[in-house]
Order: C-alpha cells, then structure tokens, then sequence
C-alpha cells in the first residue's frame, strides 16, 4: 500500500514538475509558428491593411465609478482613424460622477452617446444594454478605463472580411509601470497572453478573448445570446459561446489598447481570484456540451485549463507534504525535499525566463524598449506561478458552489499607479 501511494507521489511529482515544462515549449512553438505564418509580413501598428469598405462600428464602453478615466478614454477614442464610428457609454449605476462627466463629454462629441442605468447591473448587463442600441454591425468592446489605439478597429474590422469571424480579440498593454508587480506585467502580457494566444490560434481555438479589447460581429452575438450576465468572467463565456457555435474567435496583435493593472498585492488577487473563478466556472457550464464530437475542437483548450487547476491541486498537495516532512519531521511517502528548487527549479526558471524573452520578442515590433524590463522577469516564476496556483485553489470551489443565475457585478479594481499618481 505505501508503496503505491509512493509511487502516485513521485508521479504527482513528475507532474508538477514536467506539465508547466511542457506547456512553455507547446506555447513557445505554437507562438513562433503563429508569427512566421501570419505576421512576419505584416505591417505596424500604424500601417494596418486597406479596406475596401467600412461597415458600421459602435464602440461600446461600459463605464462603473470611472470618473476619474472617462474623459481620457473618450478622448481617445474621439482620435480614431476609423471613419464609420459611433461610441456609446454606458454608466452602470455608478456611485461617483461618472454620469456627469459623461453627458459633459455627449455635448462635446456628437458621435458620442450616452445611457445611464438606475442601477449596477454588471459589466454584461452594460454590454447588451448597448447591444440594443445601435444597428451597427461590429461591436467593439473597450474598458472605461482603457486607452485604444487609433488604428486598433482597422485591424480589427479587417479579419471580419471573411464571414466566419464572429470576434477578434485585441492586444492589451500594460500603462502601469511604477512598481515590481506593475513591471513583471508587462512581461507576463507578452509571454501568457500575447504569446499564448498566439499558440492557441495555431491549433485553433482560443480560451478568451480579451475583455479589455474585443470586436464582436452583430450577427455572431445574435446567434449566441449575446453575453451573459450571471458569469464572473463574461469574456471567457462569450468567446466559448461563439466558439461552440463554431465561429471564428482571433487574435489581431496590431490592435493596441492600453490598460491599467493592479499595483498592489491585495489587488492583484482579487483580479486573478475572480479571473481563476470564471474560467473554472465556464468550464463546469459546458462540461456537459464539450463532451459532443462537433466541439473537438475545443478539447485542447479545455483540457489545457482542466490540466493547469490539476497542475494548483498537486503543487498544494506537495507543499503540504514538504512541510510534514521538512518542517514538522513527520514521514510522508512524497518525498518532500524534492521541491527545493535544484536542477528541475533552474530548468523551469530557465524555460520561464526564455518563454517571456520570446514573447518580448514577438511583442517587440508593436512597443518599443520592452527588453528594457526583461531584467524583473528574474521574479515572475516564483511571483506569479505562486500566485496563479493559490487563486486557482481557492477560486475553483467557489466556482462550484457558486449559485446559478446570480447577476455578475462590478467591483471597483485596484488600477495601479500612474506617473502622475507617484
């Protein structure tokens, strides 16, 4: 008996150990293959492809207790080279001025529209609030907080030539810079987000498009039922409800917005706490429909996220059996002293530090001076693995005993600090 609980430790062990290995060269293959297939040629920001017609674009900008960014993404959004465009804002019930520094903005900018809700009812409320508001025919979705490329829609207006293209999800970069968990951001958007995306367009079908940047066809968001309003992460869910439709869900890396991210500890598990718990809750949604062969194509994806809350569980297992055994003395049949990071912690560290330096590389042509960071990347293996591992454990339950049909509301996010905040 001890001897095969023995040997499921050592093969626990191996897991842990070998599954984010895997993965980092899985990711880094797919992403460079991504990028020799269809951006190598490509052009810059600023250079993005003709048009030979421009449909109808509604920039839709669900707003909640964003007083203090409102004007500025208005602004940006009003610098747009797309000529087509109408911007509706939604204040979701906001406790600040919100409202008032919108309806200023409305008597500015004549393309700029306002709707107020009495009440918050959430982020995907706001979304189909605005949905039913426009007959445009793509939607591009945008955080109040965020600052879009002036290029960014012609991009992504441009891969909805081909019919099947239900959404393209954007780039989103890191504006907060100002301390070391702003820092090690921005090399965790290029090597998870930027390059994993890039991986997983290759073999097909990606996990989520971006909430913070995405454009969504009219039809498309018909089709599905547009989003749902009781999910803790309503860009997950919508990209999965498209996806199983068999829409095309992409990723266009030219399509720049820049975004505020938390700056502090308290902050920054909130945000993945939530982010972990609507993924998993996603999953337990269509654990059911995926099992069907039409949806095969969305199998790698589910089983990669299935694998990474696995991958959570076995490192807590493991930390607990270290500390029995190395702390307290107390025999475990895992060998405890096997995560003291040896040669297998250098080969994963290694592999990390090489996965951010190629999506840094990747990234490189659309910002400038990213390498300039790359030297606080020496942290973000022991600093964001560790992190991702506690907020999956803890949010995976409450996914699972989360009640169905509870409305998804917003909570004001930490947003870092910007230069003028230092």
């Amino acid at each position: 008996m001890s001897t095969t609980i023995a040997s499921i430790g050592e093969a626990l062990a191996d897991f842990a150990f070998y599954y984010p290995l895997f993965m980092a060269w899985l990711w880094m293959a797919g992403a460079l293959f991504y990028w020799f297939h269809y951006e190598r040629r490509g052009g810059k920001p600023h250079e993005p492809p003709p048009l030979d017609e421009f449909p109808s674009v509604a920039v839709v900008v669900p707003c909640f207790n964003e007083e203090a960014h409102a004007d500025e993404t208005i602004g940006w959004l009003m610098k747009s080279r797309y000529p087509n465009l109408e911007v509706i804002a939604v204040d979701d019930g906001s406790t600040d001025d919100t409202g008032a520094v919108l309806e200023r903005l409305a008597a500015r900018y004549p393309s700029l529209r306002v709707v107020r809700l009495l009440r918050n009812q959430g982020k995907a409320a706001a979304l189909n609030t605005a949905a039913t508001m426009t007959h445009a025919e793509i939607l591009v979705c945008i955080d109040g907080d965020a600052l879009l490329d002036p290029w960014a829609i012609h991009w992504m207006v441009w891969h909805f030539r081909w019919p099947r293209v239900g959404a393209v999800t954007g780039n989103p970069r890191v504006r907060t810079r100002s301390t070391l968990l702003g820092r090690l951001q921005i090399g965790e958007f290029s090597s998870t987000i930027g390059l994993i995306k890039r991986a997983q367009r290759t073999y097909g079908r990606v996990f989520t498009v971006s909430g913070v940047v995405a454009a969504f066809r009219r039809s498309a968001l018909h089709d599905v039922g547009y989003w749902s309003t009781d999910m803790l992460t309503e860009d997950v869910d919508i990209s999965w409800k498209l996806q199983a439709r068999h829409w095309d869900v992409r990723f266009e890396p030219n399509a720049l917005c820049w975004i505020l991210m938390p700056e502090t500890l308290r902050g920054l598990w909130k945000q993945r706490l939530r982010w972990a718990a609507g993924g998993m809750q996603v999953l337990k949604k269509n654990l059911l429909p995926m099992r069907a062969w039409r949806q095969r194509r969305m199998w790698p994806v589910f089983l990669e996220y299935l694998l990474s809350a696995f991958w959570a569980y076995t490192m807590l297992g493991l930390f607990l059996a270290w500390t029995l055994r190395v702390v307290f003395g107390i025999p475990t049949p895992i060998e405890g002293a096997s995560l003291i990071p040896r040669w297998p912690g250098v080969v994963i560290g290694t592999t990390c530090l090489l996965q951010i330096g190629i999506g840094m590389l990747l990234d490189h042509r659309i910002e400038k001076g990213l390498f300039r960071y790359y030297f606080w990347m020496i942290w973000y293996p022991l600093a964001f693995w560790l992190l991702s591992a506690l907020t999956t454990v803890v949010g995976v339950p409450k996914a699972l005993f989360r009640t169905t049909g509870k409305r998804a509301r917003w909570k004001s996010p930490d947003r870092g600090l910007l230069p003028q905040d230092r």
